[in-house]
C-alpha cells in the first residue's frame, strides 16, 4: 500500500488522505464490521471514551487476525462517535491507545459524529477495510 499525499498539502495528523493498493494475485479484501468498546463476552467494562476506543481497536485486531490480517494491512477506517467534543478532548489518550494497539500505521480515516449507536453504552464504533497479502509460500 502507498500513502497518497497531494503536493503542497499540509500533512495529516494520525491518518492518511488516501491509500493506494496494488493488488497481488492471492491478496484478499477483509471487511471488519463495526467494533465497539465491549469485550469478547459483549460486556462493557467502562464508559470512558478512550478506554472504549482501546477495546474497539483490540476487537478490530482480533477480527483481522481471524482473517489472517494484521494492523498494517488496514487500508481504511471509519470511526462513528457519539460526542465530537468528547472525541476531541480524548485525542491524546486515543492517540496513545492507537499507537499501542495498531502501531505506526495510519490508513485513510473518517470520523463521523452520530446521534447514537445501537448499543446504548457504546461511545465509539470502528469499521475497517484491510488488504491482506497472499500467504507466504512454504
Amino acid at each position: 500500500m502507498k500513502t497518497l499525499q497531494p503536493p503542497g498539502w499540509a500533512p495529516p495528523r494520525g491518518y492518511a488522505n488516501g491509500i493506494m493498493a496494488e493488488m497481488q494475485a492471492g491478496s484478499r479484501l477483509l471487511f471488519v464490521g463495526g467494533q465497539i468498546g465491549w469485550n469478547a463476552d459483549h460486556v462493557f467494562e467502562t464508559d470512558d471514551f478512550a478506554q472504549q476506543v482501546a477495546q474497539a481497536l483490540r476487537n478490530v485486531v482480533a477480527v483481522l487476525a481471524a482473517g489472517g490480517g494484521r494492523p498494517e494491512h488496514i487500508a481504511r477506517m471509519t470511526w462513528y462517535v457519539t460526542d465530537r467534543d468528547e472525541y476531541v478532548e480524548a485525542y491524546k489518550a486515543v492517540g496513545a491507545h492507537y499507537r499501542e494497539i495498531i502501531g505506526p500505521h495510519y490508513p485513510a480515516m473518517t470520523a463521523v459524529e452520530v446521534s447514537a449507536l445501537v448499543e446504548p453504552r457504546a461511545r465509539v464504533e470502528i469499521e475497517v477495510t484491510a488488504i491482506v497479502p497472499p500467504p507466504a509460500a512454504p
